[in-house]
């Protein structure tokens, strides 16, 4: 492979200073990782002499492990690396500064910018400016005249602060979530053996040479040798491709590899590469994680070609197949058929309604900026060449291109005004300030979709043990030696044959990873580390005043013969020991009613068995197993079995034969308290339109007692508790298929499954989200943390994965971590996922109220005074006011528990509800009659000279300041207004809750204060008096009175109003658009959107092509169509994409 001689060149300074020290290279481990199975195995035997002989050579030891010690780490660290694959390079300010400066329509304001820069030094030789044309002259001073270049520098300096703002956003955003996937990483720990302990480090700290142990749920975090094992399997498929587990053994295959999963078993391993030198860092390496991705065109054109691939490939017949995943061809295709066939997850719905409607009012402000530019052009036209009848002399030609310069200014910036740009800002910062806050709250979000889509929750499958119970499991009552004891009997009750078998049973037969250390503070709980339900037996070990830990030194871990570990399928775990005498005993613990089934004896009082027949079974169910799980305890069955040495060695790969004829020991009662603060959590999530359902392996009775304690199941409520046996019995048809219409009949009233399996719990969940019984689809949140809950985890809407119980594999496929394994976390998260959507909505309120009365000022004003009241500069002004700064403020307000009061929005909600529409129309009706008053009879109100109808150059009046100004103020007690998007009459509630949103709002006014008083001629104001000032304030206030009288109109009465902001349904999509999506597991709407504006972009131009126009007109129109189809920030992206 190529990689040979990556890893050698790129470590061979570090062979050289410390290889030396060891018996083995760099490369030798490199090449012997490349091997698989017996290969493998062969090279060790002749080259080490066996893994002993390689772990000698490494200088460890499989029982020590390493000695810990911080020179030797660092030693090998040198000679063989560090666990750690770097990370792509961030992106610099720079980067960022000049991908802001890509928008379209800032590059036309600059190069406008320019051009009247230009214009404005020049100075046509003896050209007298009355002759020019009304608007050309009437500049008294000559200072003013010479002054014409500062309009020009000050839409530059405004492009350049637009510029940083949006460039530091992006590099704090990026450096966010950096953060947080190094905050990930971080918390992943490892269990090795240093120094004779069983210790758990980082995984970055992990070095080759180390004894790592492995067990169920890992995900191997480097390559490694195994030197023990107990029935482990691996599922290697991230790194071959193939789907089966591949059994690991000591006589077979040995070879284990990082980024591989164990599905199975328990282990352990010696470390033999690490990092950039493992498996999977090779493949990064080759990857290049390490450097810049290549061009998104690039990206396209391998797709491009991939598409013709698969297109040619099923035609052909499979005979290259050397670089596939090892599938046959026709498994293949039908594998793509299938998953075409399923229907998508679908993401961003958020995202999708948000681009949607911002390409929407893109258009409606492309049409408004070309009409108000046409107008402007056709009005000084008309009045200079032909009501004034001048000629066009070529003195005056740059003076009327600073006209046309000046009016397509005007036109750009309208068309900046009307783009929201800050749509995809305001998602971005209310996400990420969402993620960062939820941190808090235990949930750790890997997925930012997941944020969203928690909001419309519908329903939470959630898991019993350590989500809905505190997982500190105990032993509170035990059936042994033909007595039932209420709580744990004193040892001298028990007798001694019993009491042996009971306690040697206990340690052999649980984890040797589980333990119960001493507690952290005195006075504490013992710590309770591995597997709670063990760590419940050894408990009650120590409770019996016996000693575990003695009986697994005297029989380390390495000498048991063969172990038969937990899983779903099994429900039991068997360990079988090799006596002196050739024969055989196996321990067995497991649910208590599959394993009675299996018993033939029981011991009695006397410590002899006697026999065990199904009609004892029965009883000792009724009188034993049912009390005690209606307590909500879980019953756990310990036994054995021996194999005399005349029968010979069994077949141990035959495990039906193998786990029958046992003798029952006892029957323990498991307590597992309810944690304290869910049955409130569950009432929150009730009341909120949530259904919670439980999912659980445990007994019916047990799953039924604590879902009564929670308050799943309420008293007279009608619902269905079922196990998981029954639930498949009514899902399938006679052929055992699963059938929807079968699934609706069950789902809507399920509340618990019992003794239910991984496939039982994914097939819920689909069920669910592909029902189409209810009015709106479902959006199922699944709690998980083995590691068959993967698919589960997947196929959910949102998968929360348990931070402290939770497999490595179930992190991997879940959308957010719940790192204190809380119910009342994923509440937390529903009241985060509903804010955020309020969030967009509050800033959508604000800002297209904003929107339509700054086009439509700018719009009329141009037609009727051949100027714009409000100037480039001062629309730039405004729309960071609109955009950064309102989504800062509005997107941070923290959660209330009144969210928590309604009902799910549902996907298919607009994001404009006709209460917002009220609001918005009802706001804008107020500014616009304010700012025409004043526009058009300010001068008499205020008695001062109109500025309407001003030359070229002219100094700025107070008339228009005062017009900017009231604008303003409007749109800042516009901002309180929006906090509240549902008819609230309070609009300040909570308001200094938020300091951000205060700070920004006085922040703004300040700045206003500044830019008015001392903005001059760059920001086209005139200092104002106290009294002009308090009249702006006012009127500004007026907004607040005015927001109340539009709360007290019943919305139910406006009829016409219409809302906005809906999401593509997934059956609008058009069939070729799906055909196209046939690899995706899942639709993203927002891509999707892109997509389809930046086609409809192109549509309309095609369109105008064909009309018939002249040709300057056409061409003039064409390129404004192209300049600015993309400028929204997010249309940029599709653009670069193709």
């Amino acid at each position: 492979m190529a990689n040979n001689s990556y890893s050698g060149v790129k470590n061979s300074m570090a062979e050289t200073n410390h290889e030396g020290d060891f018996g083995c290279s760099l490369k030798e481990l490199c090449n012997l990782m490349e091997l698989r199975g017996t290969e493998g195995l062969h090279k060790i035997e002749e080259s080490y002499g066996g893994v002993q002989g390689l772990c000698t050579r490494l200088k460890s030891s499989p029982v020590e492990g390493l000695s810990g010690h911080p020179s030797d780490i660092e030693k090998r660290k040198a000679a063989f690396g560090q666990n750690f694959i770097p990370p792509k390079k961030p992106k610099t300010f720079l980067q960022l500064v000049w991908e802001a400066l890509q928008d379209v329509t800032l590059i036309i304001l600059e190069v406008a910018a320019i051009v009247s820069l230009g214009l404005s030094f020049y100075k046509p030789p003896g050209a007298d400016r009355e002759h020019c044309g009304k608007g050309a002259g009437g500049v008294e001073d000559e200072n003013e005249s010479e002054a014409g270049w500062i309009e020009g520098a000050a839409i530059l300096l405004s492009v350049i602060c637009v510029v940083l703002v949006t460039a530091f956003n992006d590099w704090s955003k990026e450096k966010q979530f950096r953060g947080l996937q190094s905050r990930i990483e971080q918390e992943q720990k490892f269990s090795v053996v240093r120094g004779g302990q069983v210790i758990q480090i980082p995984v970055t700290e992990i070095v080759v040479g180390d004894i790592a142990q492995i067990k169920y749920g890992d995900l191997l975090p480097a390559d490694g040798i195994l030197i023990q094992g107990n029935d482990l399997k691996i599922d290697e498929s991230s790194l071959t491709g193939e789907s089966d587990h591949v059994k690991k053994t000591l006589d077979k295959d040995l070879m284990l590899l990082s980024g591989t999963h164990v599905m199975e078993g328990s282990g352990k391993m010696v470390v033999s590469a690490v990092g950039v030198n493992s498996q999977t860092g090779i493949i990064f390496t080759l990857l290049g994680a390490g450097e810049d991705d290549d061009d998104d065109d690039e990206e396209k054109e391998e797709k491009k070609k991939e598409k013709e691939k698969k297109k040619e490939k099923k035609t052909q017949d499979g005979a290259a197949m050397e670089m596939q995943p090892l599938k046959s061809e026709e498994g293949g295709d039908a594998e793509e058929k299938r998953k075409a066939n399923l229907p998508k997850k679908e993401k961003s719905v958020l995202q999708g309604k948000l681009t949607k409607l911002a390409v929407q009012i893109g258009k409606a402000g492309l049409v408004m900026s070309a009409i108000t530019v046409i107008i402007l052009v056709v009005l000084f036209v008309v009045d200079t060449f032909w009501i004034q009848g001048l000629p066009w002399v070529k003195s005056c030609t740059p003076i009327y291109i600073q006209f046309f310069v000046k009016f397509f200014i005007i036109g750009v910036t309208v068309l900046v005004v009307a783009v929201p740009e800050g749509l995809p800002l305001a998602v971005t910062i209310s996400l990420a300030y969402s993620v960062k806050k939820m941190m808090k709250d235990n949930n750790l979000v890997r997925h930012l979709d997941a944020c969203e889509t928690m909001g419309n929750a519908t329903a939470i499958c959630s898991d019993k043990t350590g989500t809905l119970t505190m997982n500190r499991m105990t032993v509170v009552q035990v059936y042994v030696a033909d007595k039932h004891y209420k709580k744990v009997p004193e040892p001298e009750l028990i007798p001694a044959t019993i009491m042996d078998l009971l306690i040697l049973g206990i340690g052999v037969n649980c984890a040797y990873t589980t333990k119960i250390m001493p507690p952290e503070k005195e006075g504490g709980l013992p710590r309770q580390v591995g597997n709670k339900t063990e760590c419940a037996l050894l408990g009650f070990a120590l409770d019996l005043k016996r000693d575990y830990q003695a009986i697994r030194n005297e029989i380390p871990e390495e000498k048991l013969y063969k172990v038969y570990t937990f899983n779903s399928v099994r429900k039991s775990m068997s360990t079988v020991l090799k006596n002196a005498d050739g024969s055989f005993r196996m321990f067995s613990k497991g649910a208590s009613e599959i394993l009675l089934k299996k018993c033939c004896k029981i011991l009695t009082a006397n410590g002899e068995p006697k026999l065990f027949r199904p009609r004892d079974r029965e009883d000792m169910v009724k009188k034993v197993i049912e009390p005690m799980a209606s307590e909500g305890l879980r019953t756990i069955c310990l036994a054995y079995r021996d194999f005399p040495p005349s029968e010979g060695e069994p077949d141990w790969e035959n495990e039906n034969e193998i786990l029958t004829s046992l003798t029952c020991v006892c029957v323990v009662g498991i307590e597992d308290p309810v944690r304290p603060e869910v049955p409130d959590a569950i009432r929150k999530c009730q009341r909120a339109g949530i259904t919670v359902r439980m999912v659980t392996g445990d007994n019916i009775n047990t799953a039924r007692a604590i879902a009564t304690k929670c308050g799943i199941l309420q008293p007279g409520d009608d619902f269905l508790c079922l196990e998981g046996k029954e639930f498949n019995r009514r899902i399938r048809n006679e052929k055992g298929e699963i059938e929807q219409e079968r699934i609706d009949k069950i789902w809507p009233k399920l509340r618990v499954l019992a003794r239910s399996s991984p496939t039982d719990k994914h097939t819920l969940v689909k069920g669910i989200i592909d029902s189409t019984v209810a009015e709106q689809r479902q959006v199922v949140a699944v709690t998980g943390d083995g590691t068959n809950d993967g698919p589960a985890l997947k196929k959910a809407d949102v998968g929360f994965a348990m931070g402290i119980a939770g497999t490595d594999v179930a992190k991997e496929a879940s959308d957010i971590i719940l790192t204190d394994d809380n119910f009342s976390s994923i509440v937390k998260a529903v009241m985060w996922g509903r804010n955020v959507y309020d969030s967009i909505s509050k800033f959508l309120q604000f800002q297209l109220t904003v929107n339509v009365v700054a086009v439509i000022v700018a719009f009329t004003g141009a037609c009727i005074t051949q100027d714009s009241p409000l100037k480039a500069v001062q629309m730039l002004w405004v729309n960071l006011i609109m955009d950064t700064f309102a989504s800062l403020a509005l997107a941070t307000e923290p959660p209330t528990e009144s969210l928590l009061l309604r009902k799910p929005y549902g996907r298919n909600k607009p994001l404009i509800s006709r209460t917002m529409m009220k609001n918005i129309l009802g706001h804008a009706v107020y500014q616009l009659t304010i700012i025409f008053t004043l526009l058009f009879a300010g001068e008499q109100i205020f008695d001062i000279d109109s500025g309407r109808n001003t030359p070229l150059n002219a100094p700025p009046s107070e008339h228009y300041t005062i017009v900017f100004n009231t604008f303003v103020m409007m749109q800042l007690f516009n901002e309180i207004n929006a906090r509240k998007i549902h008819g609230e009459r309070n609009v300040f509630d909570g308001i200094f809750n938020n300091i951000i949103f205060c700070s920004i709002v006085l922040g703004t006014f300040i700045i206003q204060i500044v830019i008015v008083q001392f903005g001059g001629k760059p920001f086209s104001c005139v200092g104002l008096s106290i009294d002009q000032w308090l009249w702006c304030i006012f009127l500004g206030m007026g907004c607040l009175l005015w927001g109340q009288l539009i709360s007290s109109i019943p919305t139910s009465r406006l009829k016409f109003l219409k809302t906005a902001g809906h999401g593509t349904q997934k059956e609008e999509i058009p069939d070729e658009e799906l055909e196209d999506m046939d690899g995706l597991d899942e639709i993203d709407h927002a891509e999707r959107e892109l997509r389809r504006g930046q086609i409809l972009w192109f549509r309309g131009l095609n369109r105008i092509q064909t009309q018939v126009m002249s040709s300057t007109w056409q061409e003039f129109l064409i390129m404004t169509c192209v300049c600015c189809s993309s400028n929204v920030p997010v249309l940029l992206r599709a653009f670069s994409m193709e």
